[in-house]
């Protein structure tokens, strides 16, 4: 897998990260995510940066836990604060890359409160942590694109300075995680960049959103496991999707050619219709299939319209996305296809 994810991005290596030398430290928490397990791979495979330390940190093992030798591994909860000062102590990072978060919308309006606590009381120890201790370290804190909220079609497309008008629980934990780092850096002059990444998408995410989802549902027609029925939710929607690779990469120059205290949004900029997901997907796929429109893979609230300017990342860094949308969608496919030939796929009703 790590030399597919550099073989898409021969051109994209980031020649100016980790200028301390091959000793930098870096720390990502929730390593074994899905976001997480990419910029674990990206990192180690810097030619900038061979001899550097990486260690990751989550709560629970994760879905793709690492495997990687060179990889330091501590499971443990960063809304524990003897925990995380504990961590930071011992590693001393020089980069902390924070991506642990409930990332999933929907779970954030079954129980609020959990995804609230989770994500807002682990960053706080976190970034307080590293005030006390002093660390001169640079922090990336992931926010979301869910942070805008219901937008308006005057707002797109979506810069820095659209108003925030969160429309789920979800959305304001991560306005709160982006202004707490913005409090972090006004306050304690941490070293602070703060992301507000666009739907990002690739292998090995959880059948629980939309491509994944699609992805899974046709492997497992082909292979004759489920009716020939795509169960879909609403298909007008349209949002700005990003292949996960390109993703992280545009976080590590996030950190390393942005400019503390300042956030960027990070996004393709083309708005696609979920409709055109199914489209793919049936070129894509090897046996035909109806459509089947399912009210429980409804959202309580659904913007119809949101892609966002990254302009903004693009000038302070040079990112842009490398890897087409066709190909993002053929590589979720392929990674489904190969769980269920290998039997680890099983039929689970999942919203989108």
């Amino acid at each position: 897998m790590c030399d597919e994810f550099h073989r898409l991005h021969r051109t994209s290596h980031v020649t100016t990260c980790f200028d301390q030398g091959s000793g930098v430290r870096v720390l990502i928490t929730g390593i074994s995510g899905f976001a997480g397990s990419y910029l674990a791979e990206y990192l180690l495979g810097l030619e900038t940066h061979p001899a550097a330390e990486l260690w990751g940190v989550s709560q629970h093992g994760g879905e793709h836990p690492p495997t990687d030798a060179r990889i330091s591994f501590v499971h443990g909860d960063l809304t524990d604060p003897r925990f995380t000062a504990a961590l930071l102590a011992q590693v001393s990072p020089d980069r902390i890359y924070h991506l642990a978060a409930q990332a999933f919308v929907p779970i954030s309006w079954q129980d609020p409160w959990a995804t609230l606590e989770n994500n807002i009381r682990a960053e706080t120890n976190l970034l307080h942590t590293a005030a006390r201790q002093k660390l001169n370290a640079r922090l990336l804190v992931v926010g979301s694109n869910e942070e805008y909220g219901r937008v308006t079609p005057a707002d797109l497309p979506i810069d820095e300075d659209t108003p925030l008008r969160p429309d789920s629980p979800y959305g304001v934990s991560k306005i709160t995680q982006d202004f707490l780092g913005l409090q972090y850096f006004l306050s304690h002059q941490l070293h602070v960049v703060r992301m507000r990444p666009f739907n990002h998408i690739g292998p090995r995410q959880s059948e629980r959103f939309v491509a994944a989802s699609f992805a899974k549902q046709v492997a497992e027609m082909e292979a004759g496991v489920r009716a020939k029925k795509l169960r879909v939710g609403n298909l007008d929607a349209q949002r700005d999707f990003t292949d996960v690779r390109d993703t992280v990469r545009g976080y590590v120059l996030a950190l390393e050619r942005g400019q503390a205290g300042e956030v960027y949004n990070l996004g393709s900029g083309k708005p696609r219709a979920i409709r055109e997901l199914v489209e793919i997907y049936q070129h894509l796929a090897r046996v035909p299939f109806e459509i089947e429109y399912d009210p429980e893979r409804m959202r309580p609230s659904d913007t119809p319209v949101s892609y966002c300017d990254a302009s903004k990342l693009k000038n302070a860094t040079g990112w842009e996305p490398q890897i087409p949308f066709e190909q993002t969608l053929r590589d979720i496919l392929d990674y489904w296809r190969g769980r269920v030939a290998n039997g680890e796929s099983r039929i689970v009703k999942r919203e989108t």
